[in-house]
């Protein structure tokens, strides 16, 4: 029994009953109770925060790297495109391909055919260039119609650049003939 209590005035004076009460209610209030949880909702809910942060910064840097792949993509199609863009801009130009290009292992630049960084702009983003080189010739395909004593097949082969935004480039090459005599 604490001193204290026992100085209390009126303490000898109660009952026997009074007393017990007395110290049940001071044993009460003056332990401490183990059994407080309050404490773990704040942990448990820093512990939560800290998991939905990870998880929004990586939906977010998933978010930015999926953006970057299309707009690559876009980018590398584009200048694909204007490789393809090239091709046609060769079949009605047939100085390429005629009698000023019949010189083995040489090529013809386009669109100049003495410089091979000129390119043609075809849009704000788009560009080409590329190149006719002659193959050397031999008897027409079967099938072609054309008789094998007469005509020869002039082979040739293209190679066509383009170039889309952020440095993207792309190449297309083909083979193709010209029958001639």
């Amino acid at each position: 029994m604490p001193q204290w209590l026992e100085e209390y005035e009126g303490y000898h004076q109660a009952s026997d009953f009074e007393k017990q009460l007395a110290k049940e209610y001071i044993m009460r209030s003056s332990a401490v109770n183990l059994n407080n949880e309050a404490g773990i909702v704040t942990g448990m809910m820093l512990f939560m925060l800290a998991i939905f942060t990870v998880l929004g910064v990586s939906a977010i840097m998933v978010s930015l790297t999926e953006t970057q792949l299309a707009s690559n993509d876009q980018f590398f199609k584009i200048a694909f495109y204007s490789a393809e863009a090239a091709r046609g801009y060769v079949v009605p130009n047939t100085d390429f391909y005629g009698a000023d290009n019949i010189t083995e292992a040489e090529a013809l630049y386009f669109p100049d055919p003495n410089d091979a960084s000129v390119r043609i702009n075809i849009g704000s983003y788009q560009q080409f260039n590329g190149e006719v080189m002659f193959n050397g010739s031999s008897a027409p395909p079967r099938g072609s119609g054309y008789e094998v004593g007469t005509f020869r097949a002039h082979k040739y082969q293209m190679t066509c650049n383009g170039y889309g935004p952020r440095d993207s480039q792309s190449q297309v090459e083909a083979g193709f003939y010209r029958i001639g005599f």
